[in-house]
């Protein structure tokens, strides 16, 4: 490995130019693609198969107009909305509904209205029945009285006819009693009709108390008359309508309402934005920047690794972005991407820029020492960097599309990343010369003369390397005492995981004063939380129980909105669509508690149980979709995969540090330190995140659940992280090893090598991983902070405390590995002792200095 690497980085610094344009012209076609060809981001968690997309796949076929995304839209007045007011609303309703992607838009001034007078006409519903119920009352009274006459006359023509039946006034008085029958049958007929008909208008009004009862609390306009609550309904999901056409409903309405003195606040779906890169991303670049200038002394040097990590970002990223094309990227993919290409992009060339300058200041000639740079440092980090793309490869294993895209894509921004490290850092160091060391390095080192050897006027005595020496005499001073204090911190620090909570995130996560998450907020205190994420409910009827008119509909709407309205933590059922076969009903199901409540994931628990009571009993079949259930099995699928997913990340760390290190402890080392890690910086997101301590200062701005698939994000980044620092300090440890010091003695000397340059890495990467904890992003801050604790704690604690300590306790045997093992494991010479055994010998060909470069005038 690092004699190919060592060719490769030869090559390059020798052919500099034609590698840079080489890689030029590879980012300007990736842009060029994705400026082109490129599709919008989306935001929706979809699993193939799942209940809920089933359900919403049902929907769509068999209610097409109930199957849109929808935006929230809240408007507000100082006073109870005026006529006036509420015609410019409408007009602004009507302009929305020439947006495109905009089916149509729900006035919640005449839904309201619709409500109310829902009440009204129960109330007369109510009357008339109980006037018919009299009227009834009154017809049987009437029909007895005519009944008892008819009998009395039918005595009297029996009477007569017995005894004188030649009275000529008998067949008057059968005609009359004939005709009296007739009418008292035709009354007796009527009646009936009007107990049959009392019947039926009792039972639909009994049909439609109960869907008013199941709708009460259901509310559009409060009951002030101050708020209104407007929904736009798109034609597809929201997360998929392009954001300039989201972009236009706010912009077209705002001169409207400001005339009439409307405010409007709108929902995260209609204003989210998909941009990868805000402020807090620029300050944690720069804080970078700043790292790198304090480091390597000179800002030419300084931006060699930004330069670096840039490239790589770009052609990753324009690539991914250009794959829209085929399929669709969930807008977090690009976003976790450029957070770990940015990072590994940088710490990975100023791994080899550190390793190049330390041979420049000790005298190698200027290929010469790009060349071992690229085939020793280089080697660590295509290591790491191949630890980063197989644990976020891994991400395929957890069985879910969300995460195997967002893995596949980072994992192949890593990969560029880590090749433009190896290709174009020896490139832009050949080009730059003497100049990656400042001229007041070159005189601290001892050099008259940049980049001469013979101008050294003062011995090499290797103090350059001296960083970090006293620390790690003392964490190895008393070795028991620093492991238990770093087990006991990252202990206390992981305590609360135990009450980790899941899911994803909604408009209260947004930023305090946006609009969406004063929509939000507003929403939850006007109209109950609920209504910020409802569930759809969708049932299939089976023959028997489909309706056949207007008052079978509503009886089985209130049959099914009844069992469910009855449930624990739900608030209102609301029927909003039928299919055209009447086969299908379609309910809005509003808990009592917001989308990101765990006392909605109960409720939903218990919704599904009653789904299950209704399809055994009655035949009923329901199923139940929104974003609110999406939400909740994705998030239960997530926490099912995790353990799996930890198993094989755990596997794979102990396998590459058996390669890498040839031994059995360095990995149980390595990888225990990784738990404890991860642990630590779960502790710390659920402490910040969802407890909402010290959440001010990190911008959360409402606690609750952490987002659904960061666990398994974390492990698998951090993993990579971990492993890559583990390269770096205990490849040192090996090396000088593999030189001949005793184990004890080659833990101070490697830490000594690599604590200056991973200490560096590690402040680097934390403020880029800070950056993204402060994003525009929702679903990215936890993300960023979860990943700037674990790799400030597994660098400073864990690899430079933790490891370096057991390390020197164990002694000869941390290396401890069987002989049979020896035998088939391959050497991988990341160290680069058998290229330096080459390099003596010959080998690779004689070393051909490089011509001189010019000393620059200023640093």
């Amino acid at each position: 490995m690092s004699t190919a690497l060592y060719r490769l980085g030869r090559w390059c610094a020798t052919h500099a130019r034609r590698v840079l344009v080489l890689w030029l012209v590879v980012l300007v076609g990736a842009g060029a693609l994705a400026a082109t060809i490129s599709q919008p981001l989306g935001n929706g968690f979809t699993i193939p198969g799942a209940n809920f997309e089933k359900v919403r796949q049902q929907l769509g076929e068999e209610i097409p107009e109930a199957a849109g995304g929808f935006g929230t839209v809240v408007l507000s007045s100082d006073t109870a909305f005026t006529p006036a007011q509420r015609a410019a609303v409408e007009d602004v309703f009507a302009a929305w509904g020439q947006v495109p992607n905009v089916s149509r838009v729900i006035n919640p001034f005449e839904a309201q209205d619709q409500l109310d007078a829902g009440q009204a006409q129960l109330a007369d519903a109510k009357k008339q029945l109980d006037a018919g119920q009299k009227g009834i009352e009154q017809g049987q009274a009437e029909l007895t009285e005519g009944e008892g006459q008819l009998a009395a006359g039918e005595a009297v023509l029996e009477q007569l006819e017995e005894t004188n039946p030649q009275d000529p006034s008998i067949p008057g008085l059968r005609a009359q009693l004939a005709q009296g029958r007739a009418e008292l049958e035709k009354g007796r007929a009527d009646l009936d009709k009007g107990i049959a008909e009392l019947a039926a208008g009792r039972a639909a009004y009994e049909d439609g108390v109960a869907i008013s009862r199941a709708t009460d609390g259901t509310r559009l306009v409060s009951q002030d008359g101050r708020y209104a609550v407007a929904q736009v309904q798109f034609d597809t999901d929201a997360q998929s309508v392009p954001v300039e056409n989201r972009a236009m409903i706010p912009d077209s309405a705002k001169a409207a309402l400001a005339a009439a003195g409307v405010n409007a606040d709108y929902s995260v779906e209609i204003t989210q934005d998909t941009a990868l890169v805000g402020a807090g991303e620029i300050i944690g670049l720069t804080v970078a920047l700043l790292v790198l200038v304090a480091v390597l002394g000179s800002l030419v040097a300084a931006g060699l690794p930004l330069l670096v990590a840039l490239l790589g970002v770009g052609v990753g990223l324009g690539g991914a972005i250009a794959f829209t094309a085929v399929t669709e990227l969930n807008q977090m993919t690009p976003a976790l991407a450029l957070m770990l290409g940015l990072a590994v992009g940088i710490d990975y060339a100023l791994f080899i820029v550190t390793r190049h300058r330390t041979s420049l200041l000790h005298g190698q000639d200027l290929v010469e020492s790009i060349s071992r740079a690229v085939g020793t440092a280089g080697s660590a980090v295509v290591f790491a960097g191949l630890t980063v793309v197989i644990a976020l490869t891994a991400l395929v294993l957890s069985g879910l599309p969300i995460l195997a895209e967002m893995g596949l894509v980072a994992a192949f921004t890593v990969a560029v990343t880590v090749l433009v490290a190896v290709t174009v850092s020896p490139a832009l160091l050949r080009l730059m010369g003497t100049r990656v060391i400042s001229r007041r390095g070159w005189r601290a080192a001892g050099f008259a003369t940049p980049g001469d050897p013979t101008s050294r006027t003062t011995p090499d005595d290797g103090t350059d390397e001296e960083h970090g020496g006293w620390f790690v005499r003392l964490v190895t001073l008393r070795p028991w005492l620093t492991v238990l204090a770093v087990v006991g911190v990252l202990g206390v620090l992981a305590i609360p995981v135990g009450s980790i909570q899941l899911g994803l995130p909604d408009g209260g996560r947004e930023p305090t004063g946006t609009t969406a998450h004063t929509a939000y907020t507003t929403v939850g205190e006007q109209f109950g939380p609920g209504i910020n994420g409802p569930i759809v409910a969708v049932t299939t009827l089976p023959e028997e129980l489909r309706p056949t008119d207007e008052a079978s509909l509503a009886n089985v709407q209130a049959m099914i909105a009844t069992r469910l309205k009855v449930i624990d933590g739900v608030r209102s059922v609301v029927p909003f669509g039928v299919s055209p076969d009447q086969a299908t009903l379609a309910f809005q199901v509003v808990p009592t508690t917001g989308p990101a409540d765990p006392a909605t994931a109960e409720t939903f628990h218990r919704v599904e149980f009653t789904a299950s009571q209704l399809e055994r009993r009655e035949n009923i079949k329901l199923g139940l979709t929104g974003q609110t259930v999406a939400n909740i099995e994705v998030s239960e699928r997530l926490a099912a995969a995790l353990p799996a997913y930890l198993a094989v990340v755990v596997g794979l760390s102990v396998l590459i540090l058996l390669l890498v290190f040839r031994s059995l402890v360095v990995p149980l080392i390595a990888t225990g330190g990784f738990l404890l890690s991860i642990a630590a910086a779960f502790g710390a997101t659920v402490a910040v995140h969802q407890w909402g301590w010290l959440g001010a200062a990190f911008g959360v701005h409402q606690a609750g659940p952490l987002l659904s698939v960061m666990p398994i994000i974390i492990i698998g980044v951090l993993f990579g992280l971990a492993m890559d620092y583990q390269m770096f300090l205990v490849s040192g440890m090996h090396e000088a090893r593999s030189h001949g010091q005793d184990s004890r003695t080659a833990v101070r000397t490697g830490f000594v090598h690599g604590a200056k340059v991973v200490t560096a890495a590690a402040i680097i990467m934390t403020s880029v991983f800070l950056g993204f904890a402060f994003s525009h992003l929702a679903m990215v801050r936890p993300i960023g902070f979860a990943l700037a604790v674990g790799v400030l704690l597994d660098a400073v604690l864990v690899r430079m405390t933790l490891t370096p300590a057991l390390m020197h306790l164990l002694g000869d045997r941390a290396w401890y590995l069987p002989r049979w093992l020896d035998r088939i494991l391959p050497d991988l010479d990341v160290e680069g002792v058998r290229l330096a055994e080459r390099l003596d010998s010959g080998a690779l060909g004689s070393v051909t200095p490089a011509p001189p470069t010019p000393v620059p005038t200023t640093t």
